[in-house]
């Protein structure tokens, strides 16, 4: 009989263990397995994003101003005749036009020899006027002289620049139409297409409610498809104070830095213009953040492993990111993932 007792109590408690064990494992069970992330103070900029297309501060394109033989010039910094893509110099000559019966037209030495010879006339009827030796009037018809020979010589001058194409400034060929050397060409033909863009700008329109928030001298960051890892600054340079009746909206120009050459004319860019920021803040992604009656909340991880439903107040914000200015502080654990279901006090499971 006492033996039969002993067995039946060993049976009641294996099943008030057997139970808690089941319970335990159930209560186990209902923890939601969440992924979490330390916060960490960092930077946020909060943004206008606009698009439009790179365009180079200097281009020209150069013609020829007389019919000449042509003849495609040796660039000093390769050895080589010049070609599409060089970098050029201010005053680099890129072509020469050579006309040998253009030249004695011009008859550049006699006029030297002119110029010369009226000066020294000059400043002779000059000395003799200081000693009574001419009159006033014979002076100033030896100045005349003298003006009208400078004026021939620097004529003559000009024409002969018309037989070289000249860089006007600093940049890179970018269209450089074939001759064969040494045939003529005519009159106005094209030469040489020259861009200057280590800075750029583009034209944009923004919206009208923006008109208060962008002003002239903003940082602005700009990013193209094919430069995804790099990052090119500008400014906001012209803003205009009206508003277009028909669009809505209001023009300025953004200039870019582009003094390695990365971004080039005609590419189509995205351009953040920089109205706000702000150092070591409390950052998270937008789409952490939930609504209730109370307002805005996220999930943290809090005592007992339960999530913590925090009320936060945002600041600036930007398209992917926002500022909480209250809620939160560094190294909360937020949840980031599995969140959508919990509620406050939910037993969770950290899980990578």
């Amino acid at each position: 009989m006492k033996n039969i007792k002993l067995l039946i109590l060993f049976v009641v408690v294996a099943t008030v263990i057997s139970c808690n064990q089941q319970q335990s494992s159930e209560t186990a069970d209902l923890s939601v397995p969440v992924s979490v992330e330390n916060i960490k103070l960092k930077s946020i900029q909060q943004y206008i994003g606009t698009t439009g297309t790179a365009k180079s501060k200097y281009e020209t394109e150069l013609y020829s101003e007389i019919a000449a033989d042509y003849q495609l010039l040796v660039n000093p910094r390769t050895g080589k005749e010049f070609r599409l893509g060089d970098k050029v110099q201010k005053g680099d000559v890129i072509i020469h036009l050579e006309d040998a019966e253009y030249v004695n037209s011009i008859a550049i030495e006699s006029k030297e020899l002119n110029l010369e010879i009226a000066d020294f006339e000059y400043e002779k009827s000059k000395s003799l006027y200081d000693k009574g030796g001419v009159t006033l009037r014979e002076l100033r018809n030896s100045e005349l002289s003298k003006t009208n020979a400078k004026i021939d010589h620097d004529r003559a001058e000009i024409q002969l620049e018309k037989m070289e194409i000249v860089v006007p400034f600093s940049g890179v060929i970018v269209d450089l139409p074939y001759h064969t050397e040494g045939v003529r060409v005519a009159t106005n033909q094209p030469m040489v297409s020259l861009m200057s863009y280590d800075k750029m700008y583009i034209e944009i329109n923004l919206p009208e409610k923006n008109i208060s928030d962008v002003k002239v001298g903003q940082e602005v960051v700009i990013t193209n498809y094919t430069l995804t890892e790099d990052t090119i600054t500008g400014v906001v340079s012209e803003l205009s104070p009206i508003i277009s009746e028909e669009t809505r909206t209001f023009a300025g120009k953004l200039q870019i830095e582009n003094s390695d050459l990365k971004l080039r004319p005609g590419m189509f860019v995205k351009a953040n213009i920089i109205t706000s920021q702000k150092d070591s803040a409390v950052v998270i992604p937008k789409n952490l953040i939930m609504s209730g009656s109370r307002g805005k909340y996220v999930f943290v991880v809090g005592r007992n492993s339960a999530a913590d439903d925090r009320r936060i107040t945002t600041g600036i914000s930007n398209q992917d990111e926002i500022e909480v200015v209250e809620g939160l502080k560094a190294n909360d654990r937020l949840i980031i993932k599995g969140f959508e279901t919990l509620r406050d006090n939910s037993k969770v499971k950290v899980i990578l």
